[in-house]
């Protein structure tokens, strides 16, 4: 907001300070300036020469008459700039809102990620596009977790705008969006401990993947049959899911621009990587790695919440 009005204003505030402090510089908005300031070098050049004749006895130097105009329409022409720099600069919510929205997208984007790389929607994928066209099988997975990430985040503003008169004044969504990243972050960290080093291709998934297919012959399908089923199956996987409790957590704490563009840009990705090569990532995915990466996140992204409260 205040880039605008500096933008707006600058210019005629320049002007006017100039036509008001030097009255024989006339400023207009159709006057070129190159012919005003040719007629006034001329003049104080012979003002200038009757004052080097007249103080040349003394050894004075005349003052620079003709440079005081030439420099306050320099200033004039910098002022607008300099304006603008400073209400950006000078402006704190400009930088903190920019901060935070760039934080968000990527909390969103690397969460997510994390999180659906060998997660039961990965599968749905993989095992969709190894059956039936990959680019339907990514228009339907990719459109559906899309709308889920739309409506977490509908639903983490809808948190966020519980009234203070509730709450106290307690920052309340941000409490709950750093229990939750605690909670999955020591909970994947506990889990990935259970496992063995050499453990690999996430077969509880995987299996489920199997059977939800088997159960909606999915893979028998093609065209726009097959998009709306690869939609269903994705939406169901997805409800309850960690990725979308992140995500509202995440809605509620954040801003929700961030984290709907970080967020889906995560779901595409991991997406486009389970079409395009999901059985061959999927035997040298390790467990193990996979939920150290999402716990230690999911920590980070806790502390640095919390950092933001203080």
């Amino acid at each position: 907001m205040l880039v605008m009005l500096g933008l707006l204003l600058a210019p005629s505030l320049a002007h006017a300070w100039i036509a008001a402090h030097v009255p024989h510089v006339q400023l207009h908005h159709h006057t070129p300036l190159r012919p005003v300031l040719c007629s006034r070098m001329h003049g104080h050049a012979a003002v200038r020469e009757r004052l080097q004749e007249s103080s040349a006895a003394d050894g004075l130097r005349p003052p620079a008459l003709d440079m005081a105009p030439h420099g306050l329409l320099r200033w004039a022409r910098v002022l607008p700039a300099a304006c603008i720099g400073a209400a950006v600069l000078l402006h704190p919510s400009a930088a903190h809102a920019s901060g935070i929205a760039d934080s968000a997208f990527v909390q969103a984007s690397s969460l997510i990620f994390v999180s659906e790389i060998g997660d039961k929607t990965f599968f749905i994928a993989t095992l969709l596009a190894a059956r039936a066209s990959k680019l339907l099988t990514f228009a339907g997975c990719a459109g559906a977790l899309a709308l889920m990430t739309v409506i977490s985040v509908i639903i983490g503003q809808i948190f966020h705008a519980v009234p203070p008169s509730i709450t106290r004044g307690l920052p309340i969504d941000d409490y709950v969006a750093i229990a939750s990243f605690v909670y999955f972050g020591i909970k994947a960290l506990l889990d990935a401990k259970d496992l063995d080093d050499g453990s690999s291709g996430i077969d509880d998934e995987r299996e489920e993947a199997e059977k939800a297919l088997e159960e909606a012959g999915a893979d028998q399908k093609s065209g726009w049959p097959l998009v709306i089923e690869a939609c269903t199956l994705t939406v169901v996987a997805e409800i309850g899911d960690r990725s979308q409790i992140a995500t509202i957590a995440l809605a509620a704490a954040a801003n929700p621009f961030g984290v709907a563009t970080g967020a889906i840009v995560g779901h595409c990705v991991a997406t486009g990587m389970a079409v395009l090569g999901g059985s061959f990532i999927s035997k040298y995915l390790s467990e193990k790695v996979i939920g150290i990466t999402g716990g230690v996140l999911f920590l980070v992204f806790a502390l640095t919440t919390a950092i933001g409260l203080f």
